[in-house]
């Protein structure tokens, strides 16, 4: 294996280059998100084993009235919306805001331009009466740029257990990165799958269909197709785990055969043993004692929370520390 230094053309390449020479290996599971990543991730959240959208969905549904009162109790605000993508939840809570005539604009921000469109398209469409601002770039840039230039109350958004992605340390750095947007009047509303029969969440990644292990895998299609090697995804069998103590689920790609895959862009050939693994995911799992942890270490204070009829997922409402 390669370790001589290489001039990178990418966050891509760098990052590919720095977990396939490492021990454990490992590949980012962002990069799993390319066109093809994005359809896949649809039929993910469409499997009847994937609990977490129908959850969350049942949340806003059960409780729309609630939360739209709550995050209206101050008057007038911007909703701004970190990753937005189709948008199905949150046009449930706008519909809400929208007939109850609340003062608001919603801002979505999202890396894709495409995705932004199409969902201001589809907002127009189906709710016309959405003043939306989309804004395009990463989340923190974009919050720090709309600091600037807004003084209306801010009420950001985190839908999907996004935060499950991160390991904790990562977790309060995120957390912390969105309390220094905030003020002392701003909310954060944000979703957590919780703790549950470990066989649920292993059913949940490790679906009969085989969809998750696609999805998985679209990180080797990926490297293939940019980066020009020759992973042969037959080669590896999808892996996942679940620890009930840490309530870390882990995905992995395990490799079936002593094997070499060469990436030619990298000037890199690869070596791997017999059942070596390369970690692709983690998705965390949460209860509310290591969510109030989590938020105290952030400088952030949970107002309230609310849960699925089944207590399988809960969204919190939190606010700045003073």
């Amino acid at each position: 294996m390669k370790t001589t230094p290489t001039t990178f053309q990418s966050a891509f390449e760098e990052d590919v280059y720095k977990g396939l020479n490492s021990f454990p290996k490992y590949l980012l599971s962002k990069y799993i998100y390319d066109e093809k990543g994005d359809k896949i991730f649809q039929q993910i959240m469409a499997m009847p084993e994937y609990y977490l959208t129908n959850c969350e969905l049942n949340i806003l549904e059960s409780h729309k009235a609630a939360i739209a009162e709550i995050i209206n109790k101050e008057g007038g605000f911007d909703l701004i919306e970190l990753g937005a993508g189709d948008g199905k939840k949150t046009k449930v809570l706008l519909k809400e805001l929208v007939d109850k005539e609340y003062d608001f604009n919603y801002l979505p921000i999202d890396i894709s331009q495409n995705v932004l469109e199409e969902l201001k398209s589809s907002l127009k469409n189906e709710i016309p009466e959405v003043n939306v601002k989309i804004q395009q770039g990463t989340y923190f840039k974009t919050l720090e740029n709309l600091t600037d230039y807004t003084n209306r109350r801010k009420v950001i958004l985190v839908l999907g257990s996004n935060i499950g992605n991160l390991l904790h340390e990562n977790a309060i750095e995120f957390l912390r990165n969105i309390q220094e947007a905030m003020t002392a009047e701003d909310m954060l509303f944000m979703g957590f799958d919780q703790k549950k029969d470990p066989q649920k969440i292993l059913d949940a990644y490790n679906d009969a269909a085989g969809i998750t292990e696609a999805f998985n895998k679209n990180l080797l299609t990926r490297i293939n197709k940019e980066l020009d090697a020759d992973f042969n995804l037959d080669n590896f069998i999808h892996w996942e785990a679940y620890d009930p103590e840490s309530g870390t689920a882990k995905s992995y790609l395990v490799s079936k055969a002593n094997q070499k895959v060469a990436i030619n862009k990298l000037d890199l050939e690869v070596s791997f043993d017999a059942w070596e693994s390369i970690h692709t995911e983690i998705s965390q799992k949460y209860d509310d004692a290591v969510v109030e942890w989590l938020a105290e270490e952030a400088g952030l204070e949970i107002q309230t929370s609310f849960q699925d009829k089944n207590d399988y997922y809960k969204n919190y409402i939190f606010r700045k520390k003073i």
